[in-house]
């Protein structure tokens, strides 16, 4: 099963997105926004940046 990005409306009226795995693990969850446009919008750069961004170990320091 493919994983899914769920988005809702809060308790305050902002609206959100979670991602959940297959298994409906939430993997990631988004910053809240004022509007569902701007909600879907931020969908849509986690779908196109994902993929290729790199990843940095803040927690370890190179020698």
């Amino acid at each position: 099963m493919a994983g899914k990005f769920e988005m809702y409306e809060d308790k305050s009226g902002k609206y959100r997105y979670r991602l959940k795995a297959g298994n409906g693990e939430i993997i990631a969850v988004g910053e809240s926004y004022n509007s569902r446009a701007a909600c879907e919008k931020g969908i849509e750069s986690v779908k196109q940046n994902a993929a290729s961004a790199p990843v940095k170990d803040l927690g370890h320091q190179e020698k």
